[in-house]
């Protein structure tokens, strides 16, 4: 059974593999799932309204000054925290107000949690958005997906709204300097771990030269049955050579 999805602005603060103590936000509606994407893996189950324009949706979304007023409640009750990430139930960046929320949000961990860093996970399609690439300045960690080396197994294993190309993502992340790329591979129906793909992904990654990628398979229940995770082993092996080809950091987590 997939994860319900959160059923507030913020959540945790949680213990995160990847960032350690982490405050969540979330952007998205909780009653349902609203993405751009509608990926095979994702443990927050199928996208009920898939779509890349929320401004017509408002009246589901928090507004940007009620997300501020929450998160800084968070902030000032919280233990000490490692990072303030957005992720929630689908794109924060979909969010209307997501420059003005970011920008906030940063003066708010810098007043509360200054030792904290704020990260963005985000699955890309909103780089497109000019206001959303010039946001990304406000985040410590840019985090941004790149699941596929090829259109075809994009479209499979991403499953995108209408009107979002992936040759246009990656075009976007080669303009960006300090970001982190992060994969998620699985084997099985619509897999993205054949040798083709394999070596059209360390190409993309080598040509968008991210500070880093973060490497890692599934661990939750996830949307589609018919996917299974990778072996960590096999992981290790695929990051090892990515590293090779790519000359940029690979790290796996789950190990």
């Amino acid at each position: 059974m997939v994860y319900s999805l959160q059923t507030g602005i913020v959540y945790g603060p949680v213990r995160s593999r990847r960032f350690g103590r982490s405050l969540g936000i979330n952007l998205s509606p909780c009653a349902r799932k609203l993405c751009s994407f509608d990926c095979v893996y994702c443990h927050y189950g199928a996208t009920d309204r898939l779509t890349t324009d929320l401004s017509m949706l408002a009246d589901e979304l928090p507004s940007a000054e009620l997300v501020l007023d929450v998160v800084e409640v968070a902030l000032r009750s919280a233990e000490q925290l490692e990072v303030v990430t957005f992720s929630g139930n689908g794109e924060p960046t979909l969010h209307p107000e997501f420059p003005a929320i970011a920008r906030g949000v940063a003066e708010l961990v810098e007043r509360w949690q200054p030792e904290a860093r704020t990260v963005l996970l985000s699955n890309s399609s909103g780089l497109s958005r000019r206001e959303v690439h010039d946001a990304l300045a406000a985040i410590d960690l840019p985090v941004l997906k790149l699941d596929a080396g090829t259109r075809e197994t994009f479209q499979a294993v991403n499953r995108p709204a209408r009107g979002v190309r992936f040759e246009e993502i990656v075009d976007e992340l080669s303009t960006l300097s300090r970001i982190t790329l992060q994969t998620l591979l699985i084997d099985g129906e619509h897999g993205n771990t054949s040798p083709h793909e394999l070596s059209a992904y360390f190409e993309l990654v080598r040509w968008i030269a991210p500070v880093g990628v973060q490497l890692y398979s599934t661990d939750r229940p996830v949307a589609k049955t018919a996917t299974r995770r990778v072996a960590v082993e096999r992981l290790l092996e695929i990051a090892a050579q990515g590293q090779q080809r790519a000359g940029v950091p690979f790290r796996v987590y789950g190990v």
